[in-house]
């Protein structure tokens, strides 16, 4: 039997954008700090949680099971358990899903849930040559063993490994995540053009949500070391119009191509996470509710195409329900691409892609703009991996509760050929 699960409080950090050093903050650092704001709300120790769960795609070598990093850094104290979830783009997803899950279950009652990354520290590694030739200097033991391993030493091996690149390529068609863009927009007929203007408009709107303070209940600023403090993400350009997007120089595929940073998510650092409660602990602790939310759906596909994910998933979701689209109030679609939104939102209506990609008698339907992403996404905001999926699931929240409405889906693109959806519902305060 499946017991409601409600989400009570939540918070995310500013998204900080790389600058091709490693950044002040470690992945540990940043979901310890949006986890200590959250919890220090809360009427009960943190060793009340059942459990903490966090997702993140490259935890640094000081944080192996960086849940449970967390957890100890948080003083939930030894009897917690925690346990770390991957799922690449949607691993902050996947880890409020398995919160969910054992929470509708009966299992747990409490639990923090969320998603870190840091992606300014992802490693730089050593080529696999290299690594042998290491292990050759190590077991020689004489000078003339040391002399002739060196003789083998080759400048090439120097060359290093950025397992950034390599972890946004996809192995199996070897594309990376801008080319399956790419292709996406081929297929749709998407211009330049309309990448650039929704590039501009994810800005947009992400300034106007900061200024009238629709973001002061969901971030947790940061301090420097310097001592100044952070209260916004720092991707944000204030002064970019379609003529400064225009002048962009494609990045994937030269000279041609359509995708260019600035019609692209951010790489940054960032965490997020949320508390999620079962009703009797509600009731326990008096706990004030956010919002209420479902299992997460999910789709796999062609990884070429993998931007279209948010479809797959969501005609599941929408299935599983008895929805349609027409009952969905606000989307929050993870901001990968400007072109792989706007080819989600395209493949909705699309009566051919519905009947054979999706098995559909006729189309989905077709989505407002004006519901999707109302406050920006990663275009102008950033997009750690392991992180954004906490971050659309705790915003789409606080959308709901500010514009009075009943239900959003947040869904998110997968590098791999895979999407994720989760239904989340308006409660009154």
């Amino acid at each position: 039997m499946s017991r409601t699960v409600f989400l009570v409080d939540g918070s995310r950090t500013p998204f900080l954008r790389t600058t091709g050093k490693p950044g002040e903050y470690r992945a540990s650092d940043l979901a310890v700090h949006v986890g200590r704001a959250t919890l220090l709300r809360q009427p009960f120790p943190p060793s009340t949680l059942d459990e903490v769960i966090f997702g993140c795609a490259m935890p640094g070598p000081d944080e192996a099971n960086i849940a449970r990093v967390i957890a100890l850094r948080l003083g939930c104290e030894d009897k917690v358990p925690a346990f770390t979830v991957q799922r690449n783009c949607a691993a902050g997803l996947q880890a409020i899903d398995s919160a969910y899950r054992n929470i509708a279950h009966g299992y747990t009652d409490l639990i923090l849930a969320g998603g870190t990354e840091a992606m300014s520290h992802a490693p730089v590694l050593f080529r696999p040559e290299m690594v042998a030739w290491l292990a050759d200097w190590q077991q020689a033991k004489t000078l003339p063993a040391k002399l002739k391993a060196l003789s083998r030493l080759q400048a090439r091996y120097f060359s290093p490994v950025i397992a950034l690149l390599r972890g946004l390529t996809d192995p199996i068609v070897g594309l990376s995540m801008g080319q399956t863009t790419e292709k996406l927009a081929y297929r749709f007929g998407i211009s330049r053009e309309q990448m650039d203007a929704y590039a501009l408009r994810s800005h947009q709107r992400m300034i106007a949500a900061m200024d009238a303070g629709e973001l002061d209940d969901e971030i947790t600023p940061l301090s420097t070391a310097s001592g100044t403090v952070i209260r916004f993400d720092d991707g944000v350009r204030r002064d970019s119009s379609l003529e400064k997007l225009a002048k962009l120089r494609p990045i994937f595929d030269k000279p041609t191509g359509l995708v260019t940073a600035g019609n692209s998510s951010q790489v940054t650092d960032g965490a997020a996470c949320v508390l999620l409660a079962s009703e009797p602990a509600v009731a326990q602790y008096q706990l004030p509710v956010l919002a209420k939310i479902s299992p997460a759906y999910w789709a796999g596909l062609d990884p070429s195409q993998m931007g279209l994910g948010p479809v797959h998933a969501s005609a599941k979701l929408l299935n599983a329900s008895g929805l349609n689209l027409d009952s969905i109030d606000y989307w929050e679609i993870n901001e990968a691409f400007a072109g792989q939104v706007l080819a989600c939102l395209h493949a909705f209506g699309d009566g051919n892609y519905c009947k054979q990609e999706l098995g559909l008698e006729s189309v989905l339907g077709h989505i407002n703009a004006a519901q999707v992403n109302i406050d920006g996404g990663g275009i102008s905001l950033g997009h750690p991996i392991g992180a954004s999926g906490a971050r659309i699931v705790l915003h789409l929240a606080h959308v709901l509760r500010r514009k009075h409405a009943q239900r959003g889906i947040a869904s998110l693109c997968i590098g791999g050929g895979q999407g994720g959806a989760m239904l989340v519902e308006g409660v009154s305060p």
